[in-house]
């Protein structure tokens, strides 16, 4: 879920017959950056499938489990959020220096595992252990370093769009497909077929995806320890941070309840499918207009605060209405429509926000955030309802909304600048102090990192001021 920032970011080359202001030609895949990007988009979204597949189901059958309380099957739900947040910036780090793919083979072996615990399980508590292990199998950093490792600058945005879409995809097709899969194989075979999506994702991590001549560093795909301490600094994008943890706190402890309440109201679990598929497809389709209004007509913050403000109305209808099919089915279509458009507008917002070369780091530290998120919904959701009963599960969304909305009216709007990775020509022997000063010198450069071993410039630009030709004059030949 945290994938959808790639998609809002414009990728382009500079190239020696551009003239200022001119409309940069798209640059087409290569055969092998097809091949990468598609078998690590497989891994990444067959993942999360198995993640969420058990999200709609979860909470009816583990109440049958032996030891099962609220509280419990609330972190049974929620309890991969914790490793996936702990570790996730760690194993990126990791795969620096023992490389990309050992260490997701080890994610994908422990998400094997953690499935396989899960799936034998006669307890809640193994149950929740199952859960925990699959959340430390965390290799979504170390997939996104891998896929930039793997593509070139000037296509590299739209590798990472194509996983973005990927998880987002998996995410409804889960929805769609987990009450069904639970009426013919069970809870169990859902984990069995969650482990063998891992070990089918190990086969096209050798088979398809190409291990790379050179693991280097890209700053504006993967964390950097030295920059976290500013990162986390950052009133803005701690604000976005909170954001996201909000999001995705409100969004798990609904599905703590909500299939309870579906059941309830008459339609039996393999059913669910009904309510799920055409508020999923809707929700698509009804996103669209507020993201143009977002992002292209720059209305960021009446977006944000309509959204909030629905998604909490949402939550107390859920809490009044949850005995009447049609109004939950109305009310999943708003709630997913301001899901789908939160996950693309924050990121997008983060990308802006973060300083040339940050990005790695800020998106690291915001996906963190959205597991904590999601963990924190499991067990909040599981407290309210051993406590006050499960309809006041539906309250935890609508005191989260009462807190957001205070953060959406303090949040500062980032400027709507692009980033652009600039490989480094014969300006690479010169001072980086007085290269950076060059070319913030450039019309239209609002920032600029130069990494003189990576051999690039890490630039905030305006695509309607910015000198194409005078920045093409700082530029390699061969770009990278």
């Amino acid at each position: 879920m945290r994938s959808y920032a790639a998609r809002k970011q414009r990728s382009f080359a500079v190239t020696q017959t551009q003239t200022p202001h001119s409309e940069i030609p798209p640059v087409p895949f290569s055969a092998d950056e097809r091949r990468a990007t598609a078998g690590l988009a497989a891994i990444f979204s067959t993942r999360m499938l198995g993640l969420f597949m058990v999200l709609p189901v979860l909470a009816i059958y583990a109440h049958d489990l032996p030891g099962s309380t609220p509280i419990l099957v609330g972190l049974a739900i929620g309890a991969y959020g914790l490793t996936q947040a702990l570790l996730q910036i760690p194993l990126g780090l990791l795969s620096d220096r023992i490389g990309r793919k050992p260490v997701i083979y080890a994610g994908l072996v422990l998400f094997m595992l953690g499935s396989a615990v899960a799936a034998m399980a006669d307890s809640i508590q193994m149950v929740i252990l199952g859960r925990v292990i699959q959340g430390s199998g965390a290799i979504a950093a170390a997939i996104i370093a891998l896929t930039a490792d793997l593509t070139r600058d000037e296509v590299r945005t739209k590798g990472m769009a194509v996983i973005g879409i990927s998880v987002a995809l998996s995410f409804a097709a889960a929805l769609v497909i987990g009450p069904p899969l639970s009426r013919w194989i069970g809870i169990s075979g859902i984990f069995w077929l969650t482990a063998g999506l891992a070990v089918a994702g190990m086969l096209v991590l050798a088979y398809v995806v190409p291990t790379p001549a050179r693991a280097g560093m890209h700053r504006d795909s993967q964390p950097v320890l030295d920059q976290l301490s500013g990162v986390i600094r950052n009133p803005t994008l701690l604000r976005l941070d909170l954001a996201i943890f909000l999001l995705h706190l409100t969004m798990v402890s609904l599905f703590v309840v909500l299939p309870l309440s579906v059941q309830d109201a008459g339609l039996p679990l393999a059913d669910h499918w009904i309510l799920y598929l055409p508020a999923v497809l809707l929700a698509i389709v009804a996103m669209v207009p507020f993201i143009i209004l977002a992002e292209r007509l720059g209305k960021v913050r009446p977006v944000l605060l309509g959204s909030v403000i629905t998604l909490g109305l949402c939550m107390l209808g859920f809490f009044v209405f949850n005995q009447s099919l049609w109004v939950v089915g109305v009310l999943l279509i708003a709630v997913f429509t301001i899901f789908n458009l939160l996950e693309a507008v924050l990121p997008s917002l983060v990308s802006k926000a973060a300083r040339a070369g940050a990005k790695g780091t800020a998106m690291g530290v915001f996906s963190s955030a959205q597991f904590v998120g999601a963990f924190l919904g499991g067990l909040l959701g599981g407290l309210a309802h051993e406590h006050f009963g499960a309809d006041a599960v539906y309250l935890v969304g609508v005191l989260t909304s009462l807190v957001w909305v205070g953060l959406v009216m303090t949040l500062s709007i980032p400027a709507n600048l692009t980033r652009h990775v600039l490989s480094l020509g014969t300006a690479l022997g010169a001072d980086a102090s007085a290269l950076e000063q060059r070319l913030l010198a450039v019309p239209g450069v609002k920032e600029a990192a130069i990494v003189l071993e990576e051999g690039v410039a890490y630039l905030k630009v305006d695509s309607q001021q910015l000198d194409w030709a005078r920045l093409q004059t700082f530029s390699s030949a061969n770009a990278r």
